[in-house]
């Protein structure tokens, strides 16, 4: 697909610099650079800076409350102003905080930190994914997906013992048995299914009302991204898919995928979905997907913005796939 790295969360060309993040000394120069850069994380929330336009926020490395954490600090890369770093500061418990929404499909709730610029405020990244720049962008959805990471795998996976963060946040060391552990990616696929003028839609349960998406679900080991494809249409919908092509990527940190965005034939209309994996899936005439994205559906709504699904059915609806 043309143009097709204009996904959210599509890459910058962020200068990371992978080099440097075993060379200790090297690591500790950068921390105490004057000009060293932070984002910084709460529990899966950027620090966003809210003014005319909203930017990721950046602090000092040398903030008070950052640089007692500077050797847990996960090095993102280099950019114009020099290293820029990630910290999670989940410890921190503010008040009111309302555990229900926490995690949600879409957390509506900021938190502000006292020590903190009162513009800087945490926020849900899906709700706020689309107002950053490409280079924003790659920094949060790179943190987030570390950070999401290091929290589900803190313990060793050949012996179960302790695992501590190495190379800068980019990899696990068990001091144990000596194993050496990576982020791991998961990948996903996610499909446009077609039928003449019509495109296949479905929704998972806790889903806003009326909002469907395209079909998607996780390559299995030893399967093709075309296989994986063929697989899940049928298993959620009853679906056959015909021949298959690659459109585009996405990573989505929510919380370690890589999304492959395809597009299929499919082979039959009958729909007979899996209520174990989706709650419903119907058909949906290119107009009427049109009205939806206009906002002037009354039934469907459209895919959130900013997610490969809407990246792609936008392009099917302007005849942009090629």
């Amino acid at each position: 697909m043309k143009n097709a790295e204009a996904v959210t969360f599509g890459g910058s060309g962020l200068e990371r610099a992978a080099h440097l993040r075993g060379d200790v000394n090297e690591l500790a120069k950068m921390r105490a650079d004057p000009n060293a850069k932070a984002i910084v994380f709460w529990r899966g929330k950027p620090l966003i800076r809210r003014g005319d336009w909203d930017v990721l926020a950046r602090l000092p490395m040398s903030h008070s409350l950052l640089a007692p954490r500077a050797e847990q600090s996960v090095f993102l890369g280099l950019e114009d102003h020099g290293p820029t770093f990630a910290h999670d500061i989940s410890d921190w418990e503010p008040e009111g905080v309302d555990p229900s929404l926490m995690n949600t499909f879409l957390d509506p709730t900021e938190q502000q930190h006292p020590e903190f610029p009162e513009t800087d405020v945490f926020a849900e990244l899906r709700a706020n994914m689309t107002r950053f720049t490409p280079r924003d962008a790659e920094l949060a959805v790179s943190a987030r997906a570390l950070y999401s990471w290091h929290e589900s795998h803190q313990f060793c996976s050949k012996c179960g013992a302790k695992s501590e963060m190495a190379m800068a946040g980019w990899q696990r060391d068990c001091a144990t048995c000596d194993g050496k552990h990576f982020p791991r990616t998961d990948p996903v696929v996610i499909m446009l299914i077609t039928h003449g003028n019509s495109v296949l839609m479905g929704r998972s349960p806790g889903w806003p009302e009326g909002m469907y998406s395209l079909l998607a679900g996780f390559v299995e080991p030893g399967e093709t991204l075309e296989a994986a494809v063929r697989r899940e249409v049928f298993e959620e919908s009853g679906i056959k898919v015909g021949h298959v092509d690659y459109l585009a990527s996405q990573p989505w940190p929510f919380p370690n995928s890589l999304m492959f965005g395809c597009r299929g034939e499919a082979l039959n209309t009958g729909i007979t979905i899996d209520p174990v994996e989706i709650e419903d899936a119907i058909w949906v005439s290119r107009e009427d997907m049109m009205l939806a994205f206009a906002g002037e559906n009354p039934k469907i709504l459209p895919a959130r913005k900013g997610a490969i699904a809407h990246f792609i059915l936008e392009r099917w609806l302007s005849d942009r796939l090629d």
